[in-house]
């Protein structure tokens, strides 16, 4: 099963990246006033930083201040809510990745109160980056291929962490999982940062975190990085391989999407402002070179071509959650 979970292929966003000038003139009353982004995930994390980081370009395109305001919890199915009961006018607005949007709802259907494909306007992507699978320094497997080795000769015993059960780190996990054919435990926890620290500590076994979490402790050399999950090695670490280059994980192409959308109803001219600025915004070369930093890259996937990347994601998604039957009690 080629696995393109996460926003993985440059080839369904070539969209052209227009310049500012462009936005007609029957949008030039929207904005009037500052533009509120929710970010449903706390101050701090990597949601955040990456939407602090591009937020006040997008500022500079739109000519008016872009204000954040971080309504964190239930795996950002709060904040996404939020959003999703906003009025339709342009000034609330929702800077998401792919768990509240297409992991919740299908793992926790009774506790989302929102249709992803019915109270949102999919906007643009802004940017993508991979996840990596890390373990600890004292695990008997040097490599992928060893560790895989490992997993099947005691099912069951090897643990790996993330950020919490039906969260896109955990569908990944389980991915892995299901296509290596081994079972490994997953420990759920409320926060990647915590993962990572008790990988260090030899707590746990394993974790398959955002690398952009994970890449200064991998280059501290206080955790083993197994491979990152895009189809390619990340340019940054570029001694970390593919997991895709171990043989029984080739079909493995993830990267997590981080992006910009509405709430439904907004008028076409409002729509088409706001993409052509996120468009404008990920072409400047400082976004792009504190992306790389961060172990991200723009990537924009605009209007209906993002909303028909969602409803792909939906379906790859329920597939996984369905083999691995992960349900938020």
């Amino acid at each position: 099963m080629q696995s393109r979970t996460f926003l993985t292929s440059v080839a369904l966003a070539c969209t052209g990246l227009l310049p500012l000038w462009s936005v007609t003139a029957h949008a030039q009353s929207y904005p009037s006033k500052p533009v509120t982004v929710v970010v449903p995930f706390g101050a701090g994390g990597g949601v955040d930083a990456t939407a602090r980081l591009i937020m006040p370009k997008l500022a500079e395109a739109l000519k008016q201040p872009v204000v954040i305001e971080n309504v964190a919890g239930a795996a950002g199915t709060i904040g996404t809510q939020r959003v999703a009961r906003a009025a339709s006018d342009g000034y609330t607005l929702l800077f998401a990745v792919a768990s509240p949007l297409n992991v919740a709802p299908l793992v926790a259907p009774a506790a989302v109160k929102y249709d992803t494909f019915k109270d949102f306007v999919p906007l643009a992507t802004a940017a993508v980056g991979p996840f990596v699978l890390i373990g600890r320094s004292g695990l008997a497997a040097p490599n992928t291929t060893e560790l895989l080795k490992l997993a099947r000769a005691q099912p069951g015993k090897l643990t790996f962490g993330t950020d919490g059960v039906g969260t896109s780190l955990h569908v990944t996990a389980e991915m892995i999982n299901q296509q290596a054919g081994v079972e490994m435990l997953h420990v759920p926890y409320k926060s990647g940062p915590q993962v990572l620290t008790d990988v260090a500590g030899g707590q746990v076994d394993l974790a398959v975190l955002p690398l952009t979490l994970a890449q200064p402790f991998i280059r501290d050399g206080k955790v083993r990085a197994y491979g990152v999950t895009s189809k390619a090695r990340w340019p940054g670490l570029p001694d970390v391989p593919a997991l895709a280059e171990t043989a029984e994980l080739k079909g493995i192409d993830v990267e997590s999407w981080l992006g910009l959308l509405g709430p439904a109803g907004l008028s076409a001219d409002v729509s088409g402002a706001l993409i052509k600025a996120m468009e404008q915004t990920m072409k400047d070369p400082e976004i792009v070179r504190k992306l790389g930093d961060i172990a991200n890259r723009p990537l924009v996937i605009s209007g209906a071509k993002f909303g028909e990347y969602l409803a792909r994601e939906r379906q790859l998604v329920q597939g996984v959650v369905t083999k691995a039957n992960i349900k938020v009690e």
